[in-house]
């Protein structure tokens, strides 16, 4: 007899079933099936969490890499904001494979549909339903994936954890995932571009050894179109051209390497993020760390800051030209203490090399035995392009969530106006400006 299993559980009411939906023959006592401990007369209800992000703005994704589709279910979106296909379309494109040869060269238009939650142009409070269907499968490219574990893949652990998986191209563990993320942090950067005029950025900053010194990037200015320049997506030409034939190296011998994107965050409001256990930092971390091959986080100063004294990173404080309390340096990265101080909010993600390859590894089979496996699976010699806007849309996730918080308590009531600002609101249809005062 197999041994007791643990089980994560919580209490049902007397009314519920932990099993009411299963058929008959699940339900019973098989020992490959169920845990073989005895069952207290307490009702038990096994939870599973891991598809959904955000509190107040939340976003659910569905779908696998070879099925009819992928998409996102976004709940708690306000209403009437102005939004359209085309809005999400665009950022889906920088996200598409197919687009450079510093890209898979799976062939997918991802063309999204919304299905529901907007009505003549605007949305409506309601959830929102975005799906993209997925055309170009080559499942056959996956026969020897089925049988043997590509090194340092999701393969292996998803057999460990659920007992099986969807091999081809990748299941749930493939980075097409990442579409339902790009579509909801789309609504997301227009909400907050709408209330507040925050704009997010993001642009490689390092492909394999090639690393863009920080002080070429003005941070204040840079623009989406410098980024979107070249098929890198680093916004210094010069260096640019040295990423891509860092990458190109590694492509044409079948590997890839390694890399970092940098994100900024400008008009961020202030107070956003909330001691202790929901810092902003804390927040933005897991969240980019959830992105499929990140490896790596840090703000401001990151890591580099260790070397300084106190007295050489303290951001000193000063007053504007307006009045408002600034600080003159930005170590800090826009965040102190958790909390957003309203100057730019700076991060780093750093992705580890593709690991899916086209060069001959030493790995085990699904049965345990020990083999070689060479792949001619189509990947990324490197994932940074195409993350780039996967990035910009997981900070634009979390910031509207945490906007949304930051409002429901501490501005609905009147604020203190000599310790805060209140939260500006775009133009109105009038073109009268409208800051909000409650």
């Amino acid at each position: 007899m197999a041994s007791s299993l643990p089980c994560v559980v919580a209490p049902l009411s007397s009314s519920s079933s932990c099993f009411g939906s299963l058929p008959r023959e699940l339900c019973g006592s098989s020992p490959s099936l169920l845990p073989t401990r005895a069952w207290t007369s307490q009702n038990l209800q096994v939870r599973a969490t891991g598809n959904t992000f955000g509190n107040f703005f939340r976003v659910t994704t569905f779908g696998e890499s070879h099925g009819g589709s992928i998409g996102c279910i976004v709940d708690g979106c306000p209403p009437r904001i102005p939004l359209s296909e085309a809005d999400i379309q665009a950022d889906l494109d920088r996200r598409r494979p197919g687009q450079s040869r510093m890209t898979s060269t799976r062939k997918e238009t991802d063309t999204c549909k919304i299905y529901s939650g907007v009505y003549e142009g605007v949305t409506t409070g309601t959830p929102i339903l975005i799906s993209v269907p997925n055309t170009d499968h080559r499942g056959s490219d996956y026969n020897q994936v089925s049988l043997a574990y590509r090194p340092s893949h999701a393969d292996a652990t998803y057999d460990m954890k659920y007992g099986v998986r969807a091999i081809g191209g990748g299941g749930r563990s493939s980075a097409r995932e990442t579409i339902g993320r790009v579509a909801s942090g789309d609504i997301a950067k227009k909400l907050l571009k709408e209330f507040s005029r925050t704009e997010v950025l993001a642009y490689v900053s390092q492909a394999h050894e090639v690393v863009l010194p920080e002080h070429l990037v003005d941070q204040e200015s840079v623009t989406h179109e410098q980024i979107e320049s070249n098929i890198v997506r680093c916004p210094d030409a010069g260096y640019a051209d040295k990423m891509i034939a860092a990458i190109d190296a590694a492509r044409v011998t079948g590997d890839s390497v390694g890399s970092v994107v940098s994100c900024i965050v400008r008009n961020a409001p202030r107070g956003l993020g909330s001691p202790v256990f929901d810092k902003l930092e804390a927040s933005l971390a897991g969240a980019l760390l959830s992105v499929p091959a990140a490896i790596g986080f840090e703000f401001g100063s990151g890591f580099t800051g260790t070397r300084l004294t106190g007295s050489q990173h303290n951001d000193e404080f000063y007053l504007d030209g307006h009045g408002r309390i600034r600080t003159r340096t930005n170590r800090s990265g826009g965040i102190q203490g958790g909390i957003s101080n309203g100057e730019i909010i700076n991060m780093r993600v750093a992705f580890k090399p593709t690991p899916t390859i086209g060069r001959k590894q030493n790995t085990v089979t699904r049965d345990k035995k020990e083999t070689e496996l060479i792949t001619h699976i189509r990947f990324d010699p490197c994932v940074a392009p195409r993350a780039v806007p996967i990035v910009e849309a997981m900070v634009a996730l979390v910031l509207a969530d945490q906007l949304m918080s930051h409002y429901a308590q501490c501005h609905l009531f009147p604020i203190n106006p000599n310790l805060q600002e209140p939260i500006v609101l775009p133009q109105t249809r009038n073109d009268q400006k409208v800051t909000q005062h409650l």
